[in-house]
């Protein structure tokens, strides 16, 4: 028989948990909400619905049984068998609709170390929607979902994060969501795409430069780095940072001091780092291409963001997103069931910015606001598409080596606006790349 708290440490709990902003309640260990806060009532609450005496997973999952067996993770079973505290990111019907909620739920022990009962907090997720969304991230899917907890417990340090995935995959705003989510969400986020740059060029970019530092320098320009002070600084593709630029930008993240171009004058930083890159950093160390100590400085917190084709659950939601985002003068426009099976039947290459783009193309024909199968590229319309050798590339462009994309390039007859497309990345990401392989 599970041990019960006695009412008067109840009401001693209860009286405790309204002094916190964060939303609780207290559970007892049969699933049995005994009590919640004021916060909790104000965030989650429905009018004329107490919840006290409900059981946990019935209020926040509509579930008739506890999370375990309903194939989630359940931090109650998973605080008990640990008599300490558990935390997982969860979805909970809230009277806004699904929202992501951390959960983090600590059981209170008697004198033999027996749990008898467990206080709950809960916060909603602001930077990610388990719904169709105008912004931000869109997603429920595992792969998400593990995405999204790591940047969670990311968050609030400021340890360097390092964000990888394929190109496509919305690394710019999962590097902005860690942002909004952190202790410097009031300061600026600052993006530095290391794509492109020059060693120069990098260098008066990321550090300014004084007055006839160089030709051309005719007035003194603050660098990004002082741009992004008390905020985040994210480097994008750090993997195409020039080497002989690592060294600065190693000396950056140890000492946090930098000098502009064409100064003597030591400056101090002030920025949370998060780096992303769609590049292998640790084959790259070890032809030489990118410093061993720098890697290991802005890796101090990896996490990887899921491609498209491991998280093809999310689709139906990331497709109602990106309509809603085109609808135009009240038109509304929707999918047809086989569109968007097959839709769901994609590799996706390109990830979300093929889907999009994608979506954008088919809603100039769909004149009657309705995508159908005819509405769709080739591309989009086969599961696996068949377009010969230069199809063969293009449907993975997101994973090409140099030597691959090289080739393809090679055997293309068409523009290269029409390259991007077969390929599904960006007409600047294949330009970069291209121009990399002195292609360009």
């Amino acid at each position: 028989m599970p041990t019960e708290l006695p009412a008067p440490q109840v009401q001693a709990l209860i009286s405790y948990l309204e002094q916190e902003a964060q939303p609780a309640i207290v559970l007892d260990t049969d699933y049995n909400i005994l009590a919640r806060n004021t916060a909790y009532q104000r965030q989650f609450g429905i009018a004329g619905r107490s919840i006290v005496g409900e059981k946990c997973f019935h209020v926040s999952h509509h579930y008739s049984m506890p999370c375990d067996q309903a194939g989630e993770h359940c931090p109650m079973k998973a605080a008990f068998d640990k008599r300490g505290a558990d935390r997982i990111l969860h979805i909970h019907h809230t009277p806004r609709g699904p929202e992501h909620v951390d959960v983090e739920l600590r059981p209170i022990l008697d004198g033999q170390r027996d749990v008898v009962a467990y206080v709950e907090r809960l916060a909603t997720v602001r930077s990610a929607h388990a719904h169709a969304s105008n912004d931000g991230l869109v997603g429920r899917s595992p792969a998400f979902m593990d995405a999204l907890s790591a940047l969670q417990r990311a968050a609030p340090s400021m340890l360097p994060v390092l964000l990888l995935g394929e190109s496509g995959t919305g690394k710019e705003l999962f590097a902005r969501a860690l942002h909004e989510a952190s202790d410097r969400a009031k300061g600026p986020f600052v993006v530095v795409d290391c794509s492109g740059l020059t060693e120069t060029l990098f260098e008066s970019e990321l550090f300014g430069y004084e007055k006839g530092a160089f030709t051309g320098a005719n007035t003194r320009k603050p660098g990004l780095v002082e741009t992004a002070r008390g905020g985040t600084l994210f480097l994008d593709e750090i993997g195409d940072v020039p080497l002989a630029m690592q060294v600065k930008l190693l000396r950056l993240i140890e000492n946090g001091t930098f000098r502009r171009v064409g100064s003597v004058e030591t400056l101090h930083a002030d920025f949370r780092l998060v780096a992303a890159t769609h590049k292998p950093l640790e084959k790259m160390m070890a032809a030489g291409s990118f410093r061993q100590d720098l890697y290991y400085r802005v890796s101090a917190f990896p996490i990887h963001l899921p491609a498209l084709r491991e998280r093809r659950d999310d689709i139906p939601l990331l497709v109602e997103s990106f309509l809603q985002r085109l609808a135009r003068n009240g038109r509304r426009l929707t999918v047809a069931p086989e569109a968007m099976a097959r839709l769901q039947a994609h590799d996706w290459p390109g990830n979300i910015r093929e889907l999009r783009n994608v979506l954008e193309r088919a809603s100039l024909f769909a004149d009657d606001g309705r995508i159908g199968l005819a509405q769709l590229p080739p591309a989009g319309r086969n599961p696996a598409p068949t377009m010969g050798a230069q199809g063969e590339a293009g449907a993975a462009a997101g994973r090409l080596a140099d030597e691959d994309l090289a080739r393809f390039a090679a055997g293309f007859a068409g523009t290269r606006q029409q390259m991007a497309a077969a390929l599904g990345m960006s007409e600047r990401t294949l330009y970069r790349r291209l121009r990399q392989l002195n292609m360009g």
